[in-house]
């Protein structure tokens, strides 16, 4: 790696000591993936950790009949719990990772968990706190599904994309979202019109724009 990832972690991780950065740097690749690259597919088995330096990345899970249930996202400064957790007992992994923009990603050889965990306070407070969050994700999508109607749902989603890309305007289609919230086109279509008609939003071409929330 070049002093160029140093900074780029230092940047993303301000919470890393220097000593942490430097030995990830000694260990860890910086890898670069497309929009729509698969990262991770289910039965695969964990051999590294995965760390977000830039880009997006949605977890979901893979129905038997092929129907997805979207989990929650990864963004820059965050990394995936399950590859941290899993990597270490040598299980394959339950759920898929999909590329939302083009991605760069800092990968960590899972026979250095241990190493980092004992050696490292930021990495071991950073592990937990990342379990943390990514678990009250996953919970606000149960509640979501479990307590809320469909329209609810998809409001909930688009305002959770909004606040994560940091824009008003989601470039998403209809079946994409239906799709994640495990839906039909039909309905979604019918939803997204309604809010529409009242003001919550503005529809375009493969586009969403937020109006009133």
């Amino acid at each position: 790696m070049s002093l160029s990832a140093v900074e780029l972690i230092h940047k993303t991780f301000p919470t890393f000591e220097a000593s942490l950065v430097h030995r990830l740097v000694e260990i860890g690749e910086v890898r670069d993936f497309a929009e729509e690259d698969e990262l991770l597919r289910t039965g695969q088995y964990f051999k590294n950790s995965m760390l977000l330096l830039d880009g997006l990345v949605k977890l979901y899970r893979e129905g038997e009949d092929g129907n997805e249930f979207f989990m929650y996202y990864i963004q820059p400064g965050q990394a995936c719990a399950l590859s941290m957790i899993c990597a270490t007992k040598n299980e394959t992994s339950a759920i898929m990772a999909k590329a939302v923009s083009p991605v760069k990603m800092l990968s960590i050889p899972i026979q250095y968990m241990d190493e980092l965990m004992q050696q490292y306070k930021s990495w071991y407070y950073f592990v937990v706190e990342n379990y943390r969050a990514r678990f009250e994700e996953l919970l606000q999508t149960i509640d979501s599904i479990a307590f809320k109607a469909m329209d609810e749902r998809l409001e909930f989603y688009l305002k959770r994309a909004a606040d994560i890309t940091k824009s008003k305007v989601l470039h998403i289609n209809h079946q994409v979202i239906a799709n994640e919230l495990n839906s039909s086109r039909e309905v979604i279509s019918r939803l997204l019109k309604k809010m529409e008609q009242l003001g919550k939003l503005k529809m375009g071409r493969n586009s969403i724009e937020i109006i009133d929330f």
